[in-house]
């Protein structure tokens, strides 16, 4: 079991943040990773009351990655044992919780103590740690890239204690919140992924520099193993947090655990000189008894500019009046609070709030997650962990897979639902990312409003195509395609439906993918497909599959969409079509045929269709593992498995789930995602000549940007017709 030792170089290093990341990142290498943190330095913590306690990060980590570490021990008491020449006994302490954090993981992350003015025992804390826990260490830093001699001293000073970076106990470093970096150039929109020309070119001069100064920073003994760029975007807190940290008290708490605070506006001037203070994210801070700018915020939130919020100083409150004429406003969300101080002492006070995470922000926790793993180098970790091949496909290594995957083939997607704001939110996600190139249908000055109101920029690349002008030029396309069903009045009428008319475009190749049901229906989604794509050559049917990101693990469920009963033969292709889609995704498939009796020990139609259609399946597919009839927990369960089908080579360990009928599947798998809290990616169409995937009307935007990478994939896959 290896131990890696994260030891800031001082405050503000980002060290939470670099954990999440490296976890992440050891989790995308199906990894199973711990985490501990020895000593508890944080103030806002779930006290128990004694001297351990649950730290800030700890929780964290347990809120976004689902990993639970010991309480940490006091900081004071830490101290006090080291005044008392007690380090021995302190260490054995941090030694047992160590160990009892272990369980099955073979990688342990170890957070450090951060040196602090009224911390003074904090490096050899950190030394004796190391030492104690036979613990790697990677410093963790910020970085101006203009300024290397500085940086190069500063790190051989505190790897120093740990036999300087020469030694074989220190890894390397990971920069944190780095500036200095030509964004413009780093992030451009045609360019955007992390590892990109010039961030590459950025990383290469810094590590030149450096070695000017200290040749070994860099190199393979003390590596770089991560450069990530100060982003404004994920240092923005909640107007919820804001108003906690200065103590304000609200007149609405509308969205305030939602909202962010992305710039601060001071307002003391008249409504026509401050209207441009009126954009997304903006706190507006303004003298209580300016009922005017309240009025006018009031205005432009129900014109559909999310502002963050209205601070109102100097404890002058609103009379009802006012509050009742802003009343549909404040129905929108518009969170309103107050403060006693004057505007200039609240502004001050705002300049000084801490950018840490609070542990139940999961939305910007999981952002900085995401965002710091990016730039984590992954051959390099791979070598540190020797396991750059694993049988363990996590969730996240999922995820991050689809992704990468996705932006390497980087295929043509349509979204029909052009202007709708999460559609559109994510379609600029994956143009910035590089993981399709996504075409709006829709007219440009909608998708332009929409984007407006959320403060979103479009990305020159991003295709919007109004439906209006091109409708006719599709009509005798469609005629043909669906000769003596159609005429042409009736398919203009029906290409007045934009999912109808992304459907002829992905028909006649104009496309590669569709992605569309965050405003339809299934039917309205699917239906199309089936009358202009068809199914693929030695496909009878077309099916559907989830895939359900278990906390361990990733599995397929199918069919729990589409067919509604199907016999024996389709439910055998059911599963031969879900196997394939499970290895086309990085999923070993070992396929369990679900009933509600093992074996030979039950008996009825329902059961001996099951029977029936893993014969057949087997037949078509030697190849593939196959078993059933299986029960759910003999399937998915080992101890079960072994015990109800002992000579399985699927029983309880299954990564394929076929069930016999929709209702069957679509109950079972809304039970595990709503009961277990397990995010579903699907449904995924399979089948068909072309990729058609359908949204849940519920869709988050990250859900439509995994869809849209999911489609992405089907798209440059070529699949071998089924035998």
């Amino acid at each position: 079991m290896q131990a890696v030792l994260l030891v800031p170089t001082g405050q503000g290093m980002g060290l939470t943040s670099a954990a999440l990341g490296l976890l992440r990142s050891l989790d995308y290498l199906g990894v199973k990773a711990g985490f501990f943190k020895p000593f508890l330095e944080s103030e806002s913590t779930l006290s128990t009351g004694t001297t351990e306690a649950m730290d800030r990060s700890s929780l964290l980590i347990e809120r976004t990655l689902r990993l639970s570490s010991p309480p940490s021990i006091s900081l004071q008491l830490a101290e006090q044992m080291m005044g008392d020449n007690l380090l021995d006994e302190l260490l054995e302490r941090v030694v047992a919780q160590f160990q009892s954090t272990q369980n099955d993981a073979t990688f342990m992350v170890v957070e450090g103590v951060v040196p602090q003015p009224d911390h003074p025992y904090a490096m050899q804390l950190n030394a004796a740690l190391a030492q104690a826990l036979d613990a790697r260490v990677i410093l963790v830093s910020t970085a101006d890239v203009n300024q290397a001699a500085e940086l190069a001293d500063h790190l051989d000073m505190y790897a120093r204690p740990f036999g300087g970076v020469e030694s074989e106990r220190t890894l390397g470093v990971l920069l944190m919140r780095v500036t200095g970096l030509d964004a413009t150039s780093v992030f451009q929109s045609t360019d955007p992924l992390p590892h990109s020309h010039s961030l590459r070119a950025s990383r290469t001069d810094l590590i030149r520099q450096l070695q000017e100064c200290s040749p070994l920073i860099g190199s393979e003994r003390f590596a770089l193993l991560g450069m990530v760029p100060f982003s404004k975007t994920l240092s923005v807190p909640r107007t919820h947090d804001v108003a906690e940290s200065i103590g304000a008290i609200w007149l609405n708490r509308g969205d305030s655990l939602h909202r962010r605070v992305q710039s601060t506006t001071l307002c003391a001037r008249t409504v026509a000189n401050v209207t441009r203070a009126f954009r997304p994210g903006s706190l507006i801070v303004t003298p209580g008894d300016r009922d005017d700018i309240l009025v006018a915020a009031a205005l432009s939130s129900l014109s559909g500019t999310p502002l963050a919020g209205i601070l109102m100083t100097g404890g002058y409150l609103p009379g009802e009046a006012i509050l009742d004429l802003c009343r549909p406003a404040l129905r929108t969300g518009l969170p309103v609070l107050s403060v006693q101080s004057d505007s200039f002492e609240t502004v001050l006070r705002l300049g000084k709030f801490s950018n840490e995470i609070p542990p139940d922000d999961s939305e910007r926790a999981e952002q900085v997650t995401s965002y710091v793993s990016e730039f984590i180098d992954m051959d390099w970790l791979s070598k540190l962990v020797k396991q750059q091949h694993s049988n363990r496909l996590s969730p996240s290594a999922f995820r991050h897979r689809l992704v990468k995957e996705a932006q390497r083939v980087r295929q043509r997607i349509v979204l029909p639902e052009g202007s709708e704001p999460r559609t559109v939110q994510a379609a600029i996600l994956c143009q910035n990312r590089g993981i399709a190139d996504c075409i709006l249908l829709a007219r440009r000055e909608e998708v332009e409003a929409v984007a407006a109101a959320r403060g979103l920029t479009l990305p020159p690349a991003l295709q919007i195509v109004d439906p209006e002008p091109i409708r006719q030029r599709y009509i005798a396309p469609m005629v043909e395609r669906r000769k003596g069903k159609l005429t042409e009045p009736m398919a203009e009428e029906q290409l007045q439906d934009t999912v109808v008319l992304g459907t002829m475009m992905l028909a006649l190749d104009e496309v590669d993918g569709l992605v569309s049901g965050a405003i339809h229906t299934t039917a309205n989604t699917v239906r199309p497909a089936f009358q202009l794509i068809k199914t693929a050559p030695g496909y009878s049917l077309v099916s559907s599959v989830f895939f359900m990101l278990l906390p361990e693990q990733v599995v397929v469920y199918g069919d729990c969409a589409i067919n509604p009963d199907p016999n024996a033969t389709e439910l055998a292709e059911i599963a031969i079509q879900s196997a394939e889609s499970a290895l086309a995704f990085g999923i070993e498939p070992r396929v369990a045929m679900i009933s509600y009796s093992t074996g030979e020990s039950g008996t009825g139609s329902d059961v001996d269709k099951v029977r029936e259609a893993t014969r057949i399946a087997r037949e078509r597919r030697p190849d593939l593992m196959i078993d059933g009839p299986l029960q759910y927990d003999a399937a998915a369960i080992e101890s079960v498995g072994k015990q109800k089908a002992p000579d399985s080579q699927v029983a309880g360990r299954a990564t394929v789930f076929i069930f016999p009928d929709l209702n069957t599947g679509n109950t079972t798998y809304k039970a595990v995602q709503r009961s277990a809290n397990v995010v579903s990616v699907g449904p995924m169409l399979q089948g068909l000549n072309k990729p058609v995937n359908d949204l849940s009307r519920g869709a988050l935007v990250e859900d439509i940007v995994y869809t849209i990478a999911l489609t992405a994939l089907q798209a440059s896959q070529k699949h071998a017709p089924a035998p």
